[in-house]
């Protein structure tokens, strides 16, 4: 380390949609103050081999970037394992893996202190905020990192409210909700699955959520000019200062380390060839896919609507904590003669380097499942977004992006696991409504991609707030004021 530098500590959930914002966060931050160096503490999960990838890639350019290892990844020992006694859902599983490891974070951080570093704060995020008690163990601040959009955060404060639990819990599904984060009121059958479905997962949920607020601070990864009611809600609580330093977004994407790279030369040779934003894209995240049944209804609709698209086609997870994979053939779950029929006008294929493809001059509309990352990084290439929500927050979201912000046209904004399905109808409506139509939101969305790029340079409301930030953290260690500039 050089003199006078200071060390951010990071644990992130080992999930490529968690752990590569908070890398690309720790690594803005690094960038923001040369006395600053952030240190990831890598936690593996045997049912992540993805997660490996992405780490030894971003490790080495790092490493190559800069000589003076101002971005470092640290290995952990791998804790046990829940046992499946002991969880229902996905988010108690990862919730309770994240918390076997908080003897191994302290360690890690008492063998930093020991060689000599001086450790500024720890940084944590929903699911790893449990090792708050880590931190005030070693009397060191801790502060979250959320991944998710400020109105989400506004609603997990929300709940902490007994009487939102009781409406929540209640079985009236026609309850509207007056969460303050947002600026209409919220349908409860837009609330996440876990909350509505699985017990484990909510009462998790609210410990974690009972831990945000004796946090120093929480930085977002959203920005003013997007989220400005909610993030003006949450400045207005009793919540600790809430810091915008979005949108982040790894722009390089999985391109440069995902194992299925190589396949997307033709994908992209596929879109140089079609006319500028006529090409629909469909794709449902790392962790979405749908079945055979609902598949055949978006294929019918594709070729009613008579759009050109790309599609990102993943097969269902064969286990409970498993994540969709490849299909041996393309053409297995489609109705028969789909893909001669449409093969003018369409491509079908797996994985797809999402970023990448959002940013091609062909793209002219994007379904996508409302994941936070995907939202950041439709807005960011101006690509204007139909909502399909499959998990997590998503229905919240894509509720957001539709009601609240006009950005968004509608496919669904309730669909989830055990949902009807999605017409071959309904599709096309929405397809046509995203690409012959939806001006307002397109006009929306193309002010917002400048705006999301203005927020993060020089003299942007995120630069602002990330320097309130790293002022924080400075004074926190009583660090003189002789950053370089």
């Amino acid at each position: 380390m050089r003199r006078g530098e200071v060390e951010v500590v990071f644990v992130a959930t080992p999930a490529i949609g968690n752990l590569v914002p908070a890398v690309e966060f720790a690594q803005r931050l690094a960038d923001h103050d040369p006395q600053f160096r952030s240190t990831i503490l890598v936690i593996t999960d045997p049912h992540r081999p993805l997660v490996s990838s992405y780490v030894h890639s971003r490790a080495a350019s790092a490493a190559a970037a800069s000589g003076d290892g101002n971005l470092r990844f640290v290995h952990l020992p791998q804790a046990d394992l829940p046992n499946p006694s002991e969880y229902q859902s996905a988010f108690a599983y990862i919730s309770l893996h994240m918390a076997n490891h908080a003897p191994l974070i302290k360690q890690a951080i008492v063998n930093l202190r020991s060689a000599g570093t001086r450790v500024a704060a720890l940084f944590l995020d929903m699911f790893t905020i449990p090792m708050a008690d880590v931190a005030l163990e070693l009397g060191m601040p801790h502060y979250l990192f959320f991944a998710s959009p400020a109105s989400f955060l506004g609603f997990t404060f929300y709940i902490l409210d007994p009487e939102a639990r009781e409406a929540i819990e209640s079985e009236d599904m026609s309850i509207e909700l007056p969460i303050p984060s947002f600026a209409n009121s919220v349908p409860k059958r837009v609330l996440p699955s876990l909350v509505l479905k699985w017990k484990d997962a909510f009462t998790m949920f609210l410990a974690h959520a009972g831990r945000y607020g004796g946090t120093k601070g929480i930085a977002i990864n959203t920005f003013d000019e997007l989220e400005g009611h909610a993030l003006q809600s949450l400045s207005t609580s009793a919540v600790p200062p809430v810091y915008s330093v979005g949108p982040i977004i790894d722009l390089d994407g999985p391109v440069k380390w995902h194992p299925q790279r190589a396949e997307q030369e033709a994908i992209v040779q596929w879109l140089d060839k079609q006319p500028p934003s006529s090409v629909v894209f469909l794709c449902f995240g790392s962790m979405g896919s749908l079945g055979a049944p609902q598949v055949r209804e978006i294929a019918n609709g594709l070729e009613r609507s008579g759009f050109r698209f790309l599609w990102s086609l993943r097969e269902p997870p064969r286990g409970k904590l498993d994540f969709p994979g490849e299909y041996e053939k393309i053409d297995q779950p489609l109705p028969e003669g789909f893909l001669d029929r449409t093969a003018e006008t369409g491509l079908v294929c797996g994985w797809v380097p999402q970023v990448t493809i959002l940013a091609h001059k062909a793209i002219g509309g994007f379904v996508s499942h409302c994941g936070w990352n995907s939202i950041l990084e439709s807005l960011w290439s101006g690509v204007p977004t139909a909502t399909w929500p499959i998990y997590a927050e998503q229905q919240m979201n894509a509720f957001q992006m539709v009601a609240e912000l006009g950005l968004a046209v509608e496919v669904r904004l309730d669909y989830r696991e055990g949902s009807a399905l999605v017409s071959a109808e309904e599709l096309e409506r929405g397809l046509r409504c995203l690409m012959d139509g939806g001006g307002e939101a397109r006009s929306k969305v193309k002010e917002m991609r400048d705006k999301s790029r203005a927020a993060v340079a020089e003299h942007g409301s995120s630069y602002a707030s990330m320097r309130r930030l790293v002022q924080q953290l400075r004074d926190g260690l009583d660090l003189e004021d002789d950053q370089e500039t």
